[in-house]
């Protein structure tokens, strides 16, 4: 061959370099047109290598934009995305893109939807109103702690029992201001009634000796209590019932002389009288025939009595305060004593005022007619 013969190039030489690469992706490395070696042409050298090292390859960093900006709420495109997936793993054909404040839930009434809970007869509210009416359990349970309260109250102070029980519709009289005989008077109708108001107040027997001899000296003492106090006090009037407790001795066998205490309760309005006896306390024959020694025998209020009391006398003599000589001679104090016949007296008024009502309701009632 010549050397005037013009030179065969290779025709890759000719071909422009790669334009420049989308905006999204950054090249760290710009890649230079492969030439291939001298004595070789591009399909024996495509043909060299068919498997390329990818450790050989230049790694080409990339910018994450993401479609989403990382403020916006996707939770309920989330949960939309959860029933998709699974309305089409149900089955379903139909893509739910619903609005949901459009959609009625309940079309009954919210009333009509709520009476069966609402309606007095159902079980849940049925044993609401049960359970709060006047002999229901929650009102048990409430009368139940407050008689614990009242409990620890009363025992923490005493004196502040009368306070608690006091109130209600029953009111008492008692016609004597001695302690000894308003508080177990008083603590008696509030255990029978729960709640009553009991006031003592200054009385005494006329016409009646100091230590009454007999029952019937005993009775006569109380009720000329009952009728000096009615008739004295403006504050008692006809509606209120009167208690009086009157001591006296009674000789119930051949030297063998008894004190006991008489209680009366009268209600002039309801036409209510009662009686009741206390515990009797055995009386030394020796102490009697000493009172009787001191009582003139002029005495105007002989035939009722003596004019000693049996009080002075045991109190002197058992050295012992005298209104403490029962606890002291017997271990029974005079308090208790009237406690427990008290109760009784209570007792039987309160059958009696029952009574009272329904024959005047009955009465009424006819009258009507």
């Amino acid at each position: 061959m010549s050397s005037s013969q013009k030179k065969v190039t290779n025709i890759l030489s000719s071909i422009s370099p790669p334009s420049d690469l989308p905006s999204f992706v950054t090249a760290a490395l710009v890649p230079q047109p492969v030439t291939p070696a001298e004595g070789t042409t591009p399909d024996q050298s495509s043909m060299e290598s068919p498997n390329k090292d990818p450790e050989s390859d230049p790694f080409i960093p990339t910018t994450f934009s993401p479609a989403i900006p990382s403020s916006k709420d996707t939770s309920m495109v989330e949960a939309k995305g959860e029933t998709d997936a699974s309305e089409k793993a149900a089955g379903g054909a139909s893509k739910v893109g619903k609005d949901f404040s459009t959609m009625v839930l309940n079309p009954e009434p919210l009333a009509d939807a709520l009476s069966p809970i609402t309606q007095g007869g159902s079980a849940l509210f049925g044993w609401v109103k049960g359970a709060v009416s006047s002999n229901g359990i929650l009102q048990k349970v409430a009368e139940k702690a407050k008689n614990s309260v009242d409990t620890i109250v009363t025992t923490l102070d005493p004196q502040m029992k009368e306070y608690i029980n006091s109130g209600g519709d029953t009111e008492v009289i008692v016609a004597s201001d001695k302690d000894d005989k308003v508080r177990p008077i008083r603590e008696a109708f509030q255990s029978v009634f729960g709640k009553a108001t009991v006031i003592g107040l200054a009385s005494h027997a006329a016409g009646i000796a100091a230590q009454p001899v007999g029952f019937a000296a005993g009775l006569k003492g109380a009720e000329h209590r009952i009728n000096g106090i009615r008739a004295e006090n403006p504050r008692v009037d006809d509606h209120l019932p009167v208690v009086a407790v009157e001591n006296f001795l009674v000789e119930l066998f051949p030297d063998q002389w008894f004190e006991a205490g008489v209680i009366v309760l009268f209600d002039y309005a309801k036409n209510i009288l009662l009686k009741t006896v206390t515990q009797m306390t055995p009386i030394p024959f020796p102490i009697v025939t000493s009172i009787q020694a001191d009582t003139p025998g002029d005495y105007e209020l002989k035939d009722t009595g003596f004019a000693v009391t049996i009080g002075s006398i045991m109190a002197k003599n058992l050295n012992t305060p005298h209104t403490e000589w029962h606890k002291t001679y017997t271990s029974v104090a005079r308090s208790e004593m009237i406690l427990n016949a008290a109760k009784a007296i209570a007792t039987l008024y309160k059958q009696s005022v029952a009574e009272y009502a329904s024959a005047f309701g009955n009465a009424m009632n006819s009258s009507n007619e």
